[in-house]
């Protein structure tokens, strides 16, 4: 199933920021998707990977990346048609070329969403640790969770720390708990990759911390569009668009975290683990959200 979606979609899609299908290949017991070769591999790869060590990622490179992945979304999200949700954001999903620019892949998570559809529900897919909290906890799909997903993508990008990093003791972080009292004591630089060695730009850094805040908002309706992602990205909003500077931050269910043998035995950020009926989020989160969709639902009753 996830290579005929996979197929259909890439046969749909061509922009500049999204890896193109070459051909495929469906025999009786092999399939095969051929695509352009990524000399630098994934973002991932230069993250948490082979090539971490070798700073190729300098500042100017990770804005590149950012502004290019959003670009991509942003086509994804508003100009194909019918629109589609890639459900599988994550830094081993962006490709890079030769040239560091950013080419979004993986597209077998991907949903095709019909026109004057606002989300789905659908089995949850995706990687724990990107996981929007309405789509984990009741498998509401919307271009909205692309954009939490993206958030994370942007932090793990300016920070250099994986979604889910393991503590001490065996305690399992996420990125947000990490950084939420850095933003609130605003003490952004620290949140800066150390292996950039204090050579970026800070108006950058903040704008970049405070698109990463917006995206990552628990309420669906509260985020940002790709559209505008791209604009505060590129500094075409005004800052003040984007203040007070907060982010929320969420925590997983302690039975799911061990589940997330990636932030143990391998560089990924995240296992590839498709959740259960129950949501990924704690009680305590659980307790705090109420599902959006279900309020537009029952408001039509009263």
């Amino acid at each position: 199933m996830e290579f005929a979606v996979e197929v259909e979609v890439l046969g749909r899609v061509r922009h500049k920021n999204l890896l193109g299908l070459r051909g495929y290949y469906a025999g009786a017991d092999q399939r095969l998707i051929v695509y352009d070769y990524m000399p630098n591999l994934s973002l991932l790869s230069h993250l948490h990977g082979q090539f971490a060590s070798e700073v190729q990622l300098d500042w100017k490179r990770r804005m590149k990346v950012a502004i290019g992945s959003a670009e991509g979304l942003l086509y994804l999200h508003h100009e194909v048609t019918p629109h589609i949700i890639h459900r599988d954001i994550k830094a081993s999903n962006v490709l890079l070329d030769s040239d560091f620019e950013p080419l979004v892949a993986d597209f077998g998570f991907a949903k095709l969403i019909p026109e004057g559809v606002s989300h789905m529900t659908t089995r949850v897919k995706g990687t724990l640790g990107y996981l929007a909290p309405e789509y984990a906890m009741w498998g509401k799909v919307s271009e909205s969770c692309d954009v939490y997903s993206f958030g994370i993508l942007l932090l793990e990008l300016v920070t250099g720390r994986k979604p889910i990093e393991k503590l001490p003791g065996g305690v399992k972080r996420t990125i947000t708990e990490w950084a939420e009292p850095l933003i609130t004591k605003g003490r952004l630089k620290e949140l800066a990759d150390p292996k950039l060695i204090g050579d970026f730009d800070e108006g950058q850094l903040k704008r970049a911390i405070n698109v990463a805040a917006l995206c990552v908002k628990s309420e669906p309706e509260k985020r940002p569009k790709m559209k505008e992602v791209v604009d505060l990205l590129k500094g075409y909003e005004a800052q003040a668009k984007m203040t007070p500077l907060r982010i929320e931050s969420v925590r997983y269910k302690e039975e799911l975290l061990a589940l997330d043998q990636a932030t143990d035995d391998d560089e990924d950020g995240g296992a590839d683990e498709s959740t259960n009926g129950y949501g990924v989020f704690s009680a305590i989160e659980v307790q705090k959200m109420q599902d959006p969709y279900m309020e537009r639902r029952m408001a039509k009753y009263v």
